[in-house]
Order: structure tokens, then sequence, then C-alpha cells
């Protein structure tokens, strides 16, 4: 078990919430709809998601599609690492670790996470295997970021700035076959906060309305625009209403599913009881 676990037993109604079976990070995890009105599903084992796009394009509506499923799966340990601390703040008490605006924390933790990574390397190589696949006794570790400009270009000096995309960049590249899985997200797609060396190492990119059609080919990648995959186009009314580049495939414009703040509240208060349930606290009294 990884060494990050920070809370055995969260503190939510644990004893309140009826158990249910919890799920695993190995199921797949719902999106939203397509214009053809298909289901759009991701899975994300051994693959890491980049998502941005301007204020209100529906970036929050995706992480929390993907926070909300993975805190019901008893296979996964939460990382959520938020420079604004209420897009991913309502799920705090159920994350193993949550990290607020400090840049300092957030480099201790990226580095806490480099460290597990390289033990999973060694035990991999011990055991002559190639990954961390389910069923092992190696959680896969969920990082979130949000947001991924905040820790890279605003707080901090130049040096944790480079630290910090450092560190992720590392996570996204080797991170995989060891079981961490890295989303990270960003209101600002420039250059400077996504260089094309860590943009092309992210087996999703997920584009919501941008100004330019440089930003959104800077999220799903160069020339994307100009074949009419362009970000630009999405209404500014149209929140969650984005491009998604799968690795070898074509972007899938679909309209992601809207989770309310009771909806969430609802959610966590159940992943607490499973995580309680399955981190060995039973049925309260």
């Amino acid at each position: 078990m990884s060494s990050l676990l920070r809370k055995v037993v969260p503190g939510r109604k644990a004893g309140v919430t009826p158990i249910t079976l919890g799920q695993s990070i190995f199921d797949p995890i719902f999106l939203g709809i397509d214009d053809f009105g298909s289901t759009v599903n991701i899975h994300l084992p051994h693959r890491n998601m980049l998502a941005a796009g301007e204020p209100g394009g529906g970036k929050s509506v995706l992480l929390n599609n993907i926070v909300a499923p993975a805190a019901l799966c008893t296979d996964v340990q939460l990382v959520l690492i938020d420079g604004k601390e209420v897009e991913l703040g309502m799920w705090e008490d159920i994350a193993d670790v949550f990290v607020g605006r400090s840049e300092v924390e957030a480099i201790r933790i990226l580095r806490l996470l480099q460290e597990e990574m390289n033990r999973r390397y060694d035990w991999l190589k011990t055991v002559r295997r190639r990954k961390i696949d389910q069923g092992d006794d190696h959680p896969f570790i969920l990082v979130v970021i949000d947001e991924l400009a905040w820790f890279s270009a605003t707080v901090g000096d130049k040096n944790s700035q480079e630290t910090f995309i450092r560190l992720v960049r590392d996570l996204v590249a080797r991170g995989r076959a060891a079981g961490v899985i890295v989303i990270a997200a960003t209101q600002r797609p420039s250059a400077d906060i996504v260089p094309t060396n860590l943009r092309d190492i992210f087996s999703y990119r997920c584009a919501f309305r941008c100004t330019t059609e440089a930003s959104s080919d800077i999220i799903l990648g160069t020339g994307w625009a100009k074949k009419g995959y362009d970000a630009t186009s999405i209404p500014p009314e149209a929140r969650g209403v984005g491009w998604l580049l799968a690795e070898g495939g074509y972007p899938r414009r679909f309209k992601g599913a809207y989770l309310s703040d009771d909806n969430i509240d609802e959610l966590v208060n159940r992943a607490a009881a499973i995580r309680h349930h399955h981190h060995g606290g039973g049925r309260a009294a």
C-alpha cells in the first residue's frame, strides 16, 4: 500500500449512507453524450488527460465527472491539487491527499509521488513485469491538478514553477506503467503553461471553448483547428461542450454530464461509506 495514504477512515457520514459495492478504476468512466447521442466513456488505467479552455467552458464539469466515479472505487487513491481550492474542495473529505494553494506543499506531494513511482518500478523489475495491473497489491493513484497555471506560472518563484512542471512531466511520462494517472487542467491554454513536450505525452486531451485557434491547437495538437476540430466554434453559452481527443483517434465533440453541488455532496457521503467499509471500518452502529 502506498505511503501516501493520509486517511484510513474518512470522517463523512460513514455510518449513515447505505453501503454499496465499490467500483473499480478499470470500469469505464462516463463523461457525457456526443453530437450523435452516443455515450462518451474513457478508460483511465495507464492513461493521462489534459483539459483546458476559457473560464466557464466546462473544465470543472469534466473534473467532477472523473473524480466522482474514482471516489467510489476501492482500488484507487485520490490526490487532489487545487490552486483555487473550490473546484476540487468538495471532495476533500474523501481525498487521500488534498493540496490547496501552497506551491511548497504541491511540490512536496509531487516528489512523494515520484518516489512512490520509482519504488513501483523497482518492484516491477523484481517480479519481471512491465506495468501495475488490476489485482496487484498496489492501488492506482489518481492525481488531479486544477489549476495548472497557478503552480507553473503564478505562485512562487521561477525555480519553484519550473520544479513543479518538471515533476508533473515526469509523472505523466513515466507514471502510466506504475499505476499513476495524472489529470491536469488549466484555464490558460498557452505554450508557456502547456509546452508541447508536456502536451504530447497526454493520451487524452480535452479542449473546451477557446478564444483563438492557436489555444485550441495547444490542447488538441497542431493542425486540428484547420481540419475543423476547433474549440473557438463552441458558443460561449455551451458550457460543458468540448472536443475530446483519444490517443490515436480523431477529436469527438461531446456535452459533459453536470453534477450539482447536492449531487456531489451525496456522492461524497457514499464514497466515505464505501471507503470506510473497504478499509476495515465496517458498518457503524
